[in-house]
């Protein structure tokens, strides 16, 4: 099941249009686009030498199971083309695997959707200050990790590679894409957390939070796009471990995170590569989680 980390692909047929933190997308069309997810892991908004084996496999599955379960409440950017159709060399082919897509060529909003559900992160410091998250005001006495009174919207920019992104109020996603188009992304967004959430719960896992990113088709009709509820853009945490009060130990890449923080890296490039077994239970986790959610095995 073990493969050895694409770090990093060279598809001839295709033209290189971006490089993200995890994906790589070729032009192949007006229309339609290869997107190819690496085994490429960022923390801290820093891309790690150490490849996670498997992950980019995952990534693509878990997102596709997603869309399919969600494609009720919003369109997606899949169009259902087979990615080996639109290469042309074995070499090329090799590298696509099970990790990549051909989905819709979509106009990006400029703003990360970001759903919470708990009381955690960036969002339990704030509160323990101000007594709200993203400065949306909540009731007095929340603990740690306790599940809010409802899911909140609570948007951010959207940075480049190595950047961070930054918390953004209502108004400001208003005057970046409009008071309309900013409820209805608000309105999507908590209904895909909602019923993905109450799903996961049925498998064992709680999704604390997670992030959403959406485009418009040529017609303006919103679209989910990127990925969706992975370990990479969520909080996953086992419901057996959850307990109100305590920070849970979670299926995403907290478990690196925690590991650049022991050894106090200040979060800077170059980042470190990771120890062997780091990399190994990274992997491990994200497995557990595919697994549990989807009830399916990896296809590598």
């Amino acid at each position: 099941m073990i493969s050895q980390p694409l770090l990093i692909t060279s598809i001839q047929s295709l033209k290189l249009i971006h490089q993200g933190k995890v994906r790589d997308i070729y032009a192949i069309d007006e229309k339609t686009m290869l997107l190819v997810s690496t085994d490429r892991l960022s923390a801290f908004d820093v891309i790690l030498p150490t490849g996670i084996s498997n992950k980019g496999a995952m990534l693509t599955q878990m997102a596709n199971f997603w869309f399919e379960k969600l494609k009720h409440v919003v369109p997606n950017h899949l169009t259902g083309i087979a990615p080996e159709s639109v290469v042309t060399s074995d070499a090329d082919k090799a590298q696509l695997g099970s990790r990549a897509v051909v989905v819709k060529k979509l106009k990006p909003l400029p703003i990360e959707a970001i759903v919470r559900g708990y009381l955690v992160g960036s969002g339990w410091k704030e509160y323990q200050q101000r007594g709200t998250v993203c400065d949306i005001p909540l009731p007095a006495g929340l603990q740690l990790a306790q599940k809010l009174p409802q899911a909140l919207f609570t948007p951010s920019s959207k940075a480049a590679v190595g950047e961070h992104d930054e918390n953004i109020s209502i108004a400001q996603v208003e005057a970046l894409i409009g008071k309309e188009m900013a409820a209805q992304v608000a309105k999507v967004a908590i209904q895909l957390y909602t019923e993905a959430a109450e799903y996961a719960l049925t498998r064992g896992i709680i999704i604390a939070d997670t992030k959403f990113e959406f485009g418009l088709d040529e017609k303006g009709v919103l679209h989910v796009m990127d990925e969706v509820l992975t370990p990479d853009s969520s909080r996953f945490w086992p419901v057996e471990s959850y307990a109100v009060g305590s920070n849970p130990p979670s299926y995403d890449k907290q478990y690196v995170r925690d590991w650049l923080e022991s050894i106090l890296w200040n979060k800077t490039p170059p980042a470190p590569a990771l120890p062997d077994d780091v990399a190994k239970r990274t992997s491990e986790k994200y497995m557990e989680a595919f697994e549990k959610l989807t009830g399916e095995k990896l296809k590598v």
